[in-house]
């Protein structure tokens, strides 16, 4: 069976936004700089072709380097006329040591370096860009391809999609079929999650671009199924509950005690036919909020 490219725990997912916003924030001083930064370096990635991306052995570090070459430019910008600039996306390059000598530079510098002074810093001394020289641009500010929630269908999609209008499933055989997947996916059962599932089962991750996930649908039941597990994959910070969602039973992952994924089960007569798992931060904010 081939791989299911760009499909990752929810674990390395989730860390890897995180560390791109301490690296922006570091450089910037602004939470909310440095998510719009993050978030721009992610629409350069997926402004790439899936061949390009294919081709970029460690995806974290290009998405670092591109978050510093974008935080150069931003501070660069705002030298020049006086206030923050919109986003300016530069292409990453691979550095294989990046990670390593970044996070032990951004706990050993001093707190009292400017934001110029530390963008100088980890552009030049780890990534290896000199502060004063040109920041190469690729495409247009806002840019990028479509995330998952906007590719459409595929036809073995709509064929699932009718085949549940046409046999409805009863509430509590879904309760159950919902159940066994969660358990299917905690025993990282591989065939019996796949039995689960319709053969022409289609499965849509939207990250809405904000996290590095799959942008096309995964049709099919066994690779369906090896993309669920790959993204629940076991992890010490994380669980997975059934929980109701949209008004009926779901699946309910949480990282670090915040929700960080919600899937949705859409079923025929007694398998799944479709999966939507919501990946994106901000559909998810809803979710995390404190409860009264």
């Amino acid at each position: 069976m081939e791989p299911v490219v760009d499909t990752m725990p929810i674990a390395e997912l989730l860390d890897e936004r995180r560390h791109l916003l301490d690296v922006a924030h570091w450089m910037l001083g602004s939470g909310v700089i440095a998510e719009h930064v993050t978030d721009e370096a992610y629409r350069e990635w997926y402004g790439l072709s899936e061949h390009q991306r294919s081709r970029i052995g460690a995806p974290r570090v290009w998405l670092t380097r591109v978050v510093g070459s974008i935080s150069l430019a931003r501070l660069a910008l705002s030298d020049r006329e006086g206030g923050p600039q919109g986003p300016v996306r530069s292409r990453g390059v691979s550095d294989p040591d990046l990670e390593d000598d970044l996070g032990a530079l951004l706990a050993g510098a001093s707190d009292t370096l400017t934001p110029a002074e530390r963008a100088a810093l980890v552009l030049n001394d780890v990534l290896g860009s000199g502060a004063g020289g040109p920041v190469s641009t690729v495409g247009q500010a806002g840019g990028g391809r479509p995330g998952p929630a906007d590719t459409e269908p595929s036809g073995s999609a709509r064929h699932s999609l009718r085949a549940g209008a046409a046999r409805p499933t009863p509430l509590r055989v879904q309760d159950e079929l919902v159940d066994a997947v969660r358990q299917a996916c905690v025993d990282e059962d591989a065939d019996r999650l796949a039995d689960l599932l319709d053969p022409d089962a289609v499965a849509f991750y939207d990250g809405g671009g904000k996290v590095r996930t799959l942008t096309r649908p995964v049709v099919g039941g066994p690779r369906v199924a090896r993309s669920l597990l790959t993204l629940l994959a076991r992890h010490p910070r994380t669980t997975l509950h059934t929980r109701p969602v949209n008004g009926r039973t779901g699946l309910v992952a949480h990282y670090d005690g915040q929700v960080a994924a919600v899937v949705c089960l859409e079923m025929a007569g007694s398998r799944v036919v479709q999966v939507w798992a919501v990946l994106n931060p901000d559909k998810l904010r809803s979710w995390n909020r404190p409860r009264a």
